[in-house]
Protein backbone atom coordinates (compact mmCIF):
# COMPACT_ATOMS: atom_id res chain seq x y z
CA UNK A 1 0.00 0.00 0.00
CA UNK A 2 1.18 3.37 -1.27
CA UNK A 3 2.65 5.51 2.10
CA UNK A 4 1.46 8.91 0.35
CA UNK A 5 -2.00 10.30 1.54
CA UNK A 6 -4.63 11.33 -1.39
CA UNK A 7 -3.68 14.68 -1.52
CA UNK A 8 -0.01 13.97 -2.09
CA UNK A 9 -0.86 10.16 -4.20
CA UNK A 10 -0.02 12.32 -7.40
CA UNK A 11 3.12 12.85 -6.30
CA UNK A 12 3.88 8.95 -7.14
CA UNK A 13 4.37 9.76 -10.48
CA UNK A 14 8.37 10.44 -11.55
CA UNK A 15 7.62 13.14 -14.22
CA UNK A 16 4.57 14.82 -12.30
CA UNK A 17 6.82 14.94 -8.77
CA UNK A 18 9.87 16.62 -10.88
CA UNK A 19 8.10 18.98 -12.43
CA UNK A 20 6.59 19.95 -9.42
CA UNK A 21 9.34 20.67 -7.30
CA UNK A 22 11.03 22.30 -10.11
CA UNK A 23 7.55 24.74 -9.70
CA UNK A 24 7.96 25.38 -6.23
CA UNK A 25 11.39 26.68 -7.42
CA UNK A 26 9.85 29.18 -10.09
CA UNK A 27 7.07 30.04 -7.64
CA UNK A 28 9.38 31.17 -5.19
CA UNK A 29 10.50 33.42 -7.56
CA UNK A 30 7.69 34.90 -9.02
CA UNK A 31 6.71 35.86 -5.47
CA UNK A 32 9.79 37.36 -4.28
CA UNK A 33 9.42 39.54 -8.07
CA UNK A 34 6.31 40.20 -7.63
CA UNK A 35 7.05 41.92 -3.52
CA UNK A 36 10.17 43.61 -5.40
CA UNK A 37 7.87 45.16 -8.09
CA UNK A 38 4.67 45.95 -5.89
CA UNK A 39 6.94 48.14 -3.51
CA UNK A 40 9.50 49.74 -6.07
CA UNK A 41 6.09 50.82 -7.75
CA UNK A 42 4.97 52.56 -4.13
CA UNK A 43 8.98 54.27 -4.11
CA UNK A 44 8.77 55.57 -7.13
CA UNK A 45 5.27 57.15 -7.61
CA UNK A 46 2.97 57.90 -5.14
CA UNK A 47 -0.68 57.02 -6.53
CA UNK A 48 -2.26 54.15 -5.61
CA UNK A 49 -3.84 53.44 -9.02
CA UNK A 50 -0.31 52.95 -10.26
CA UNK A 51 0.56 50.54 -7.48
CA UNK A 52 -2.83 48.82 -8.14
CA UNK A 53 -2.13 48.63 -11.58
CA UNK A 54 1.29 46.24 -11.30
CA UNK A 55 -1.41 43.86 -10.36
CA UNK A 56 -3.28 44.49 -13.44
CA UNK A 57 -0.34 44.29 -15.54
CA UNK A 58 0.36 40.79 -14.74
CA UNK A 59 -3.03 39.47 -14.73
CA UNK A 60 -4.25 41.85 -18.14
CA UNK A 61 -2.00 39.13 -20.86
CA UNK A 62 -3.70 35.77 -18.97
CA UNK A 63 -7.07 37.58 -19.91
CA UNK A 64 -6.23 38.74 -23.68
CA UNK A 65 -3.80 35.92 -24.45
CA UNK A 66 -4.95 32.74 -22.88
CA UNK A 67 -7.16 31.81 -25.77
CA UNK A 68 -4.69 31.47 -27.90
CA UNK A 69 -2.33 29.96 -25.78
CA UNK A 70 -5.08 26.99 -24.92
CA UNK A 71 -5.66 26.43 -28.89
CA UNK A 72 -1.49 26.22 -28.84
CA UNK A 73 -1.67 23.73 -26.14
CA UNK A 74 -3.88 21.59 -27.68
CA UNK A 75 -2.78 21.57 -30.64
CA UNK A 76 1.30 21.02 -30.24
CA UNK A 77 4.21 19.62 -28.20
CA UNK A 78 2.74 21.13 -24.66
CA UNK A 79 6.69 20.64 -23.50
CA UNK A 80 8.09 22.99 -26.21
CA UNK A 81 5.16 25.79 -25.65
CA UNK A 82 6.09 25.45 -21.63
CA UNK A 83 9.75 25.57 -22.77
CA UNK A 84 8.96 28.84 -24.97
CA UNK A 85 6.87 30.28 -22.17
CA UNK A 86 10.04 29.84 -19.07
CA UNK A 87 12.51 31.30 -21.63
CA UNK A 88 11.03 34.31 -22.36
CA UNK A 89 10.16 35.22 -18.35
CA UNK A 90 13.95 34.23 -18.38
CA UNK A 91 15.22 36.82 -20.63
CA UNK A 92 12.49 39.51 -19.37
CA UNK A 93 13.53 39.10 -15.74
CA UNK A 94 17.25 39.36 -16.80
CA UNK A 95 16.77 43.10 -18.91
CA UNK A 96 14.22 43.89 -16.26
CA UNK A 97 17.22 42.92 -13.10
CA UNK A 98 19.48 44.85 -15.25
CA UNK A 99 17.52 47.90 -15.19
CA UNK A 100 16.69 48.09 -11.89
CA UNK A 101 20.77 48.19 -11.02
CA UNK A 102 20.90 51.21 -13.26
CA UNK A 103 18.42 52.97 -12.22
CA UNK A 104 16.19 53.27 -15.42
CA UNK A 105 12.90 51.72 -14.52
CA UNK A 106 10.03 54.55 -14.62
CA UNK A 107 6.55 53.58 -13.67
CA UNK A 108 5.21 52.94 -16.73
CA UNK A 109 8.84 50.67 -17.94
CA UNK A 110 7.79 48.77 -14.67
CA UNK A 111 4.14 47.95 -15.77
CA UNK A 112 6.06 47.00 -19.17
CA UNK A 113 8.25 44.61 -17.69
CA UNK A 114 5.45 43.07 -15.39
CA UNK A 115 2.95 42.84 -18.48
CA UNK A 116 5.45 40.99 -20.69
CA UNK A 117 6.40 38.04 -17.76
CA UNK A 118 2.65 37.90 -17.25
CA UNK A 119 2.49 37.11 -21.49
CA UNK A 120 4.79 34.63 -20.27
CA UNK A 121 2.31 33.21 -17.56
CA UNK A 122 -0.17 33.32 -20.26
CA UNK A 123 1.21 31.21 -22.72
CA UNK A 124 2.94 28.47 -19.83
CA UNK A 125 -0.13 28.28 -17.60
CA UNK A 126 -2.87 26.71 -20.35
CA UNK A 127 -0.05 23.88 -21.58
CA UNK A 128 0.84 23.00 -18.12
CA UNK A 129 -2.64 22.37 -16.60
CA UNK A 130 -3.51 20.71 -19.72
CA UNK A 131 -0.16 18.36 -19.33
CA UNK A 132 -1.25 17.86 -15.80
CA UNK A 133 -4.03 15.08 -16.98
CA UNK A 134 -0.62 13.71 -18.80
CA UNK A 135 1.45 13.13 -16.20
CA UNK A 136 -0.95 11.69 -13.78
CA UNK A 137 -4.21 8.99 -14.13
CA UNK A 138 -7.51 10.59 -14.12
CA UNK A 139 -8.18 9.37 -10.61
CA UNK A 140 -5.22 11.33 -9.31
CA UNK A 141 -6.11 14.71 -11.01
CA UNK A 142 -8.24 16.46 -8.67
CA UNK A 143 -5.66 15.60 -5.98
CA UNK A 144 -2.58 17.11 -8.62
CA UNK A 145 -4.92 20.08 -9.29
CA UNK A 146 -5.15 20.37 -5.62
CA UNK A 147 -1.19 20.29 -4.82
CA UNK A 148 -0.54 22.94 -7.59
CA UNK A 149 -2.51 24.84 -5.64
CA UNK A 150 -0.84 23.76 -2.35
CA UNK A 151 2.62 24.06 -3.96
CA UNK A 152 2.13 27.63 -4.97
CA UNK A 153 0.97 28.90 -1.69
CA UNK A 154 3.68 26.81 0.15
CA UNK A 155 6.13 29.01 -1.88
CA UNK A 156 3.29 32.22 -1.22
CA UNK A 157 3.64 31.65 2.85
CA UNK A 158 7.42 32.37 2.61
CA UNK A 159 7.79 33.73 -0.39
CA UNK A 160 6.50 36.92 0.03
CA UNK A 161 8.19 37.89 3.28
CA UNK A 162 11.85 36.18 2.24
CA UNK A 163 10.65 38.62 -0.60
CA UNK A 164 9.77 41.83 1.81
CA UNK A 165 13.44 40.86 3.28
CA UNK A 166 15.81 40.88 0.48
CA UNK A 167 13.75 44.12 -0.92
CA UNK A 168 14.77 45.71 2.63
CA UNK A 169 18.33 44.24 2.56
CA UNK A 170 19.11 44.64 -0.78
CA UNK A 171 16.38 46.87 -2.93
CA UNK A 172 13.68 45.39 -5.64
CA UNK A 173 16.62 44.54 -7.87
CA UNK A 174 18.38 41.69 -5.97
CA UNK A 175 14.22 40.80 -6.01
CA UNK A 176 14.32 40.86 -9.52
CA UNK A 177 17.58 38.24 -9.72
CA UNK A 178 16.15 35.99 -7.56
CA UNK A 179 13.40 35.36 -9.84
CA UNK A 180 15.80 35.62 -12.85
CA UNK A 181 17.89 32.45 -11.56
CA UNK A 182 14.77 30.55 -10.13
CA UNK A 183 13.76 29.76 -14.39
CA UNK A 184 16.44 27.04 -14.75
CA UNK A 185 15.61 24.72 -12.36
CA UNK A 186 11.76 24.15 -14.38
CA UNK A 187 13.81 24.62 -17.52
CA UNK A 188 15.69 21.96 -16.75
CA UNK A 189 13.18 19.62 -15.58
CA UNK A 190 11.03 19.99 -19.02
CA UNK A 191 14.21 19.28 -21.12
CA UNK A 192 14.22 15.80 -19.34
CA UNK A 193 10.40 14.77 -19.90
CA UNK A 194 9.39 12.93 -22.95
CA UNK A 195 6.02 12.61 -22.82
CA UNK A 196 4.65 10.20 -25.33
CA UNK A 197 2.45 12.31 -27.72
CA UNK A 198 -0.48 11.21 -29.02
CA UNK A 199 -0.18 9.78 -33.17
CA UNK A 200 -2.91 11.67 -35.56
CA UNK A 201 -3.74 10.54 -39.18
CA UNK A 202 -5.33 13.67 -39.06
CA UNK A 203 -4.07 17.64 -40.16
CA UNK A 204 -3.78 20.37 -37.36
CA UNK A 205 -6.18 22.50 -37.16
CA UNK A 206 -5.49 26.01 -37.82
CA UNK A 207 -5.38 28.82 -34.82
CA UNK A 208 -8.38 30.45 -35.66
CA UNK A 209 -10.44 26.98 -36.11
CA UNK A 210 -9.18 25.76 -33.28
CA UNK A 211 -10.40 28.42 -31.38
CA UNK A 212 -13.57 28.68 -32.71
CA UNK A 213 -13.88 24.85 -31.90
CA UNK A 214 -12.97 25.51 -27.96
CA UNK A 215 -15.42 28.68 -27.50
CA UNK A 216 -18.40 26.42 -29.47
CA UNK A 217 -17.77 22.93 -27.05
CA UNK A 218 -17.26 25.76 -24.33
CA UNK A 219 -21.31 27.12 -25.02
CA UNK A 220 -22.72 23.92 -25.68
CA UNK A 221 -21.54 22.87 -21.83
CA UNK A 222 -23.87 23.84 -19.47
CA UNK A 223 -21.18 22.99 -16.55
CA UNK A 224 -18.51 25.09 -17.68
CA UNK A 225 -20.93 28.14 -18.14
CA UNK A 226 -21.37 28.02 -14.70
CA UNK A 227 -18.01 27.68 -13.78
CA UNK A 228 -17.17 30.76 -16.10
CA UNK A 229 -19.78 32.75 -14.45
CA UNK A 230 -18.72 32.12 -10.72
CA UNK A 231 -14.87 32.10 -11.45
CA UNK A 232 -15.42 35.66 -13.46
CA UNK A 233 -17.38 36.89 -9.65
CA UNK A 234 -14.59 35.81 -7.75
CA UNK A 235 -11.87 36.80 -9.57
CA UNK A 236 -13.30 40.33 -9.56
CA UNK A 237 -13.78 40.62 -5.71
CA UNK A 238 -10.88 38.53 -4.55
CA UNK A 239 -8.41 40.44 -6.78
CA UNK A 240 -8.85 43.31 -4.00
CA UNK A 241 -6.50 41.78 -1.24
CA UNK A 242 -3.15 41.20 -3.86
CA UNK A 243 -4.02 44.42 -5.45
CA UNK A 244 -4.05 46.84 -1.88
CA UNK A 245 -1.97 44.59 0.16
CA UNK A 246 0.89 47.00 0.23
CA UNK A 247 -1.28 49.77 0.68
CA UNK A 248 -2.75 48.13 3.72
CA UNK A 249 0.35 47.75 5.06
CA UNK A 250 1.64 51.41 4.52
CA UNK A 251 -1.82 53.31 5.29
CA UNK A 252 -3.68 51.11 7.60
CA UNK A 253 -1.25 48.92 9.59
CA UNK A 254 1.34 51.52 9.75
CA UNK A 255 4.07 49.04 8.11
CA UNK A 256 7.11 48.67 5.51
CA UNK A 257 8.06 46.21 3.13
CA UNK A 258 8.82 43.54 5.91
CA UNK A 259 5.05 43.54 6.69
CA UNK A 260 3.80 43.42 3.47
CA UNK A 261 5.74 40.67 2.95
CA UNK A 262 4.40 38.97 6.30
CA UNK A 263 1.05 39.70 5.38
CA UNK A 264 1.44 37.74 2.31
CA UNK A 265 2.66 35.06 3.96
CA UNK A 266 -0.09 34.85 5.70
CA UNK A 267 -2.48 34.22 3.03
CA UNK A 268 -0.21 31.86 1.67
CA UNK A 269 -0.21 29.65 4.93
CA UNK A 270 -4.08 30.16 4.83
CA UNK A 271 -4.21 28.49 1.36
CA UNK A 272 -1.80 25.48 2.31
CA UNK A 273 -4.55 25.02 5.24
CA UNK A 274 -7.06 25.10 2.44
CA UNK A 275 -5.13 22.80 0.00
CA UNK A 276 -5.01 20.28 2.84
CA UNK A 277 -8.67 20.21 3.85
CA UNK A 278 -9.74 20.27 0.35
CA UNK A 279 -9.72 16.69 -0.04
CA UNK A 280 -11.95 16.15 2.51
CA UNK A 281 -13.87 18.51 1.98
CA UNK A 282 -15.09 17.22 -1.91
CA UNK A 283 -15.93 14.50 0.02
CA UNK A 284 -18.03 15.85 2.83
CA UNK A 285 -19.79 18.54 0.86
CA UNK A 286 -21.28 19.74 -2.41
CA UNK A 287 -19.37 21.80 -4.75
CA UNK A 288 -22.09 24.43 -4.14
CA UNK A 289 -21.50 24.76 -0.67
CA UNK A 290 -17.71 24.46 -0.88
CA UNK A 291 -17.70 27.77 -2.60
CA UNK A 292 -20.58 29.11 -0.86
CA UNK A 293 -18.07 28.88 2.23
CA UNK A 294 -15.82 30.54 0.08
CA UNK A 295 -17.29 33.14 -1.19
CA UNK A 296 -18.48 34.06 2.24
CA UNK A 297 -15.46 33.51 3.95
CA UNK A 298 -13.34 35.74 1.29
CA UNK A 299 -15.93 38.63 2.16
CA UNK A 300 -15.41 38.41 5.85
CA UNK A 301 -11.39 38.65 5.50
CA UNK A 302 -11.80 41.89 3.51
CA UNK A 303 -14.08 43.52 6.06
CA UNK A 304 -11.79 42.57 8.53
CA UNK A 305 -8.80 43.96 6.91
CA UNK A 306 -10.38 46.85 5.89
CA UNK A 307 -11.42 47.93 9.54
CA UNK A 308 -8.29 46.48 11.71
CA UNK A 309 -5.58 48.52 12.63
CA UNK A 310 -3.20 46.02 13.49
CA UNK A 311 -1.00 43.25 12.10
CA UNK A 312 -1.72 40.42 13.77
CA UNK A 313 -5.92 40.79 13.21
CA UNK A 314 -5.18 41.40 9.78
CA UNK A 315 -2.97 38.38 9.22
CA UNK A 316 -5.57 36.27 11.09
CA UNK A 317 -8.08 37.57 8.25
CA UNK A 318 -5.62 36.82 5.79
CA UNK A 319 -5.44 33.71 6.80
CA UNK A 320 -8.89 32.67 5.68
CA UNK A 321 -9.20 34.65 2.50
CA UNK A 322 -6.08 32.63 1.18
CA UNK A 323 -7.89 29.55 2.56
CA UNK A 324 -10.65 30.66 0.37
CA UNK A 325 -8.55 31.53 -2.48
CA UNK A 326 -7.34 28.01 -3.04
CA UNK A 327 -10.84 26.18 -2.20
CA UNK A 328 -12.84 28.09 -5.04
CA UNK A 329 -10.05 28.32 -7.61
CA UNK A 330 -8.73 24.80 -7.44
CA UNK A 331 -12.10 23.92 -7.36
CA UNK A 332 -13.55 25.60 -10.63
CA UNK A 333 -10.13 24.26 -12.39
CA UNK A 334 -11.43 20.44 -11.23
CA UNK A 335 -14.42 21.03 -12.48
CA UNK A 336 -13.38 22.33 -16.06
CA UNK A 337 -10.99 19.35 -16.26
CA UNK A 338 -13.39 16.17 -15.24
CA UNK A 339 -15.66 18.13 -17.42
CA UNK A 340 -13.73 18.20 -20.83
CA UNK A 341 -11.93 15.85 -22.93
CA UNK A 342 -8.10 15.58 -23.68
CA UNK A 343 -8.54 16.97 -27.16
CA UNK A 344 -9.73 20.14 -26.12
CA UNK A 345 -9.00 20.74 -22.50
CA UNK A 346 -6.24 23.57 -23.02
CA UNK A 347 -8.93 25.62 -24.46
CA UNK A 348 -11.84 25.20 -21.75
CA UNK A 349 -8.95 26.05 -19.12
CA UNK A 350 -7.51 28.72 -21.31
CA UNK A 351 -10.83 30.36 -21.09
CA UNK A 352 -11.73 29.50 -17.70
CA UNK A 353 -8.44 31.60 -17.08
CA UNK A 354 -9.37 34.12 -19.93
CA UNK A 355 -12.51 34.98 -17.63
CA UNK A 356 -11.18 34.63 -13.99
CA UNK A 357 -7.94 36.49 -14.63
CA UNK A 358 -10.42 38.97 -16.29
CA UNK A 359 -12.55 39.52 -13.61
CA UNK A 360 -9.13 39.54 -11.52
CA UNK A 361 -7.51 42.27 -14.02
CA UNK A 362 -10.51 44.30 -14.33
CA UNK A 363 -10.72 44.22 -9.86
CA UNK A 364 -7.50 45.27 -9.45
CA UNK A 365 -8.00 48.19 -11.73
CA UNK A 366 -11.54 49.24 -10.44
CA UNK A 367 -10.17 48.74 -6.39
CA UNK A 368 -6.91 50.78 -7.14
CA UNK A 369 -9.54 53.74 -8.30
CA UNK A 370 -11.91 52.94 -5.46
CA UNK A 371 -8.78 52.85 -3.18
CA UNK A 372 -7.83 56.14 -4.48
CA UNK A 373 -11.09 58.37 -4.51
CA UNK A 374 -12.81 56.72 -1.41
CA UNK A 375 -10.03 55.20 0.70
CA UNK A 376 -8.46 51.89 0.61
CA UNK A 377 -11.01 50.48 3.18
CA UNK A 378 -14.22 51.22 1.73
CA UNK A 379 -12.71 49.51 -1.78
CA UNK A 380 -12.47 46.73 0.48
CA UNK A 381 -15.72 46.67 2.00
CA UNK A 382 -16.77 47.17 -1.93
CA UNK A 383 -14.75 43.71 -2.98
CA UNK A 384 -16.64 42.27 0.38
CA UNK A 385 -19.84 43.34 -1.59
CA UNK A 386 -19.23 41.45 -4.47
CA UNK A 387 -18.18 38.26 -3.30
CA UNK A 388 -21.72 38.08 -1.45
CA UNK A 389 -22.85 38.86 -4.64
CA UNK A 390 -21.62 36.05 -5.96
CA UNK A 391 -23.43 33.77 -3.37
CA UNK A 392 -26.69 35.12 -4.96
CA UNK A 393 -25.91 34.34 -7.79
CA UNK A 394 -25.13 30.50 -7.59
CA UNK A 395 -29.04 29.89 -7.04
CA UNK A 396 -29.16 30.72 -10.43
CA UNK A 397 -25.49 28.85 -12.10
CA UNK A 398 -25.12 26.66 -9.16
CA UNK A 399 -21.65 24.35 -9.73
CA UNK A 400 -22.09 21.04 -10.84
CA UNK A 401 -21.50 17.74 -8.82
CA UNK A 402 -18.53 16.21 -8.51
CA UNK A 403 -19.01 13.25 -10.52
CA UNK A 404 -16.59 12.02 -12.95
CA UNK A 405 -17.74 11.60 -16.53
CA UNK A 406 -15.66 8.86 -18.65
CA UNK A 407 -14.26 11.62 -21.62
CA UNK A 408 -12.23 9.47 -23.21
CA UNK A 409 -12.71 8.81 -26.89
CA UNK A 410 -15.66 6.91 -28.11
CA UNK A 411 -13.43 4.95 -30.81
CA UNK A 412 -16.14 3.41 -32.37
CA UNK A 413 -16.15 5.22 -35.90
CA UNK A 414 -13.98 3.62 -38.75
CA UNK A 415 -13.59 5.58 -41.62
CA UNK A 416 -16.24 4.53 -44.22
CA UNK A 417 -14.72 3.39 -48.08
CA UNK A 418 -15.86 6.32 -50.08
CA UNK A 419 -16.67 5.68 -54.19
CA UNK A 420 -15.98 9.50 -55.08
CA UNK A 421 -11.96 9.99 -54.67
CA UNK A 422 -11.85 13.46 -52.76
CA UNK A 423 -9.31 15.20 -50.53
CA UNK A 424 -9.21 15.98 -46.90
CA UNK A 425 -10.20 19.60 -47.92
CA UNK A 426 -13.40 18.35 -50.17
CA UNK A 427 -16.87 19.56 -48.52
CA UNK A 428 -19.00 20.93 -47.64
CA UNK A 429 -20.25 17.66 -46.07
CA UNK A 430 -23.99 16.93 -45.70
CA UNK A 431 -24.65 13.97 -43.44
CA UNK A 432 -27.93 12.10 -42.95
CA UNK A 433 -29.02 9.66 -40.42
CA UNK A 434 -32.36 7.92 -41.25
CA UNK A 435 -34.38 6.56 -38.43
CA UNK A 436 -37.62 4.53 -38.04
CA UNK A 437 -39.75 4.94 -34.72
CA UNK A 438 -42.86 4.38 -33.57
CA UNK A 439 -45.60 6.86 -32.77
CA UNK A 440 -45.25 5.10 -28.77
CA UNK A 441 -41.28 5.96 -28.81
CA UNK A 442 -41.84 9.75 -30.24
CA UNK A 443 -41.31 11.50 -26.88
CA UNK A 444 -38.53 9.62 -26.00
CA UNK A 445 -37.18 9.80 -29.28
CA UNK A 446 -37.17 14.04 -29.60
CA UNK A 447 -35.25 14.06 -25.97
CA UNK A 448 -32.55 12.22 -27.05
CA UNK A 449 -32.07 14.29 -30.20
CA UNK A 450 -32.24 17.36 -28.33
CA UNK A 451 -29.34 16.08 -26.32
CA UNK A 452 -28.15 14.41 -29.77
CA UNK A 453 -28.67 18.41 -31.18
CA UNK A 454 -26.11 19.41 -28.30
CA UNK A 455 -23.29 16.87 -28.91
CA UNK A 456 -23.44 17.35 -32.31
CA UNK A 457 -22.76 21.21 -32.65
CA UNK A 458 -20.68 20.88 -29.34
CA UNK A 459 -18.05 18.72 -31.57
CA UNK A 460 -18.01 20.67 -34.86
CA UNK A 461 -21.42 20.02 -36.75
CA UNK A 462 -23.49 23.02 -38.17
CA UNK A 463 -27.13 23.42 -39.64
CA UNK A 464 -28.07 20.40 -37.44
CA UNK A 465 -31.83 19.77 -38.15
CA UNK A 466 -34.45 16.59 -37.36
CA UNK A 467 -36.76 16.32 -40.48
CA UNK A 468 -40.16 14.05 -40.73
CA UNK A 469 -40.79 12.06 -43.83
CA UNK A 470 -44.74 13.27 -44.94
CA UNK A 471 -45.67 10.22 -46.36
CA UNK A 472 -43.93 7.71 -44.14
CA UNK A 473 -44.32 9.79 -40.66
CA UNK A 474 -42.09 6.81 -39.21
CA UNK A 475 -38.89 7.85 -41.05
CA UNK A 476 -37.23 10.66 -39.00
CA UNK A 477 -33.73 11.81 -40.47
CA UNK A 478 -30.93 13.79 -38.64
CA UNK A 479 -28.96 15.97 -40.81
CA UNK A 480 -26.14 17.94 -40.36
CA UNK A 481 -23.40 19.66 -42.36
CA UNK A 482 -19.48 20.02 -41.76
CA UNK A 483 -17.00 21.88 -43.98
CA UNK A 484 -14.73 19.64 -45.08
CA UNK A 485 -14.26 15.66 -45.11
CA UNK A 486 -11.20 15.99 -42.45
CA UNK A 487 -13.63 18.00 -40.32
CA UNK A 488 -16.26 15.40 -40.97
CA UNK A 489 -13.65 12.78 -39.11
CA UNK A 490 -12.18 15.26 -36.41
CA UNK A 491 -16.32 15.09 -35.44
CA UNK A 492 -16.10 11.85 -35.10
CA UNK A 493 -13.21 11.21 -33.27
CA UNK A 494 -14.42 13.71 -30.57
CA UNK A 495 -17.11 11.77 -29.25
CA UNK A 496 -16.46 10.28 -26.02
CA UNK A 497 -17.54 7.10 -23.82
CA UNK A 498 -19.97 9.65 -22.06
CA UNK A 499 -21.85 10.17 -25.15
CA UNK A 500 -22.38 6.48 -26.15
CA UNK A 501 -25.38 5.98 -23.69
CA UNK A 502 -26.99 8.80 -25.97
CA UNK A 503 -26.19 6.49 -29.37
CA UNK A 504 -26.97 3.36 -28.08
CA UNK A 505 -30.33 4.55 -26.43
CA UNK A 506 -31.49 6.22 -29.65
CA UNK A 507 -30.41 2.79 -31.46
CA UNK A 508 -32.56 0.74 -29.44
CA UNK A 509 -35.54 2.97 -30.49
CA UNK A 510 -34.91 2.44 -34.05
CA UNK A 511 -37.19 -0.09 -35.71
CA UNK A 512 -35.73 -1.43 -38.72
CA UNK A 513 -33.95 -4.56 -38.96
CA UNK A 514 -30.71 -2.91 -39.78
CA UNK A 515 -28.98 0.18 -37.80
CA UNK A 516 -30.28 3.33 -39.09
CA UNK A 517 -28.41 4.19 -42.22
CA UNK A 518 -26.20 7.07 -43.14
CA UNK A 519 -26.32 8.86 -46.35
CA UNK A 520 -22.64 10.88 -46.53
CA UNK A 521 -22.54 13.30 -49.20
CA UNK A 522 -20.50 16.25 -50.97
CA UNK A 523 -22.67 19.40 -51.74
CA UNK A 524 -22.40 20.02 -55.15
CA UNK A 525 -23.33 23.14 -57.30
CA UNK A 526 -25.71 22.22 -60.42
CA UNK A 527 -24.26 25.44 -62.51
CA UNK A 528 -20.86 27.25 -62.41
CA UNK A 529 -20.58 30.00 -60.53
CA UNK A 530 -20.31 32.96 -62.76
CA UNK A 531 -24.26 31.44 -62.93
CA UNK A 532 -25.26 31.84 -59.72
CA UNK A 533 -26.84 34.72 -59.79
CA UNK A 534 -30.58 34.72 -62.43
CA UNK A 535 -30.58 37.37 -64.89
CA UNK A 536 -34.14 39.15 -65.98
CA UNK A 537 -34.82 39.75 -69.19
CA UNK A 538 -35.17 43.60 -69.61
CA UNK A 539 -38.52 45.05 -69.50
CA UNK A 540 -39.74 46.73 -72.48
CA UNK A 541 -41.86 49.20 -71.58
CA UNK A 542 -43.18 50.25 -74.51
CA UNK A 543 -45.53 47.56 -74.50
Amino acid sequence: MSSYSPTLAPLQHETYRRIWFASLASNFGGLVQAVGAAWMMTTITASEDMVALVQTSTALPIMLFSLVSGALADNFDRRRVMLTAQCLMLTVSAILTLCALLGWVTPWLLLLFTFLIGCGTALNNPSWQASVGDMVPREDLPNAVTLNSMGFNMTRSVGPAIGGIIVAAAGAAAAFAVNTVSYFALIHALMRWKPALPISTLPRENLGSAIFAGLRYISMSPNLEKVLVRGFIFGIGASSVLALLPIVAINLVSGGPLTYGFMLGSFGIGAIGGAALNARLREALSSELIIRYAFTGFAGSMALTASSPFVSLTCAGLLVSGACWVLALSLFNTIVQLSTPRWVVGRALSLYQTVTFGGIAGGSWLWGVAADRFGVSNALYGSAAVMLIGIVVGLRFAMPAFASLNLDPLNRFIEPALGLDITPRSGPIVILVDYQISDADLPEFLKLMAERRRIRIRDGARNWALMRDLENPGIWTETYHTPTWVEYIRHNQRRTQADADNTDRLRALHGGDEPPHVHRMIERQAIPPSDDIFHKAPIDLHH
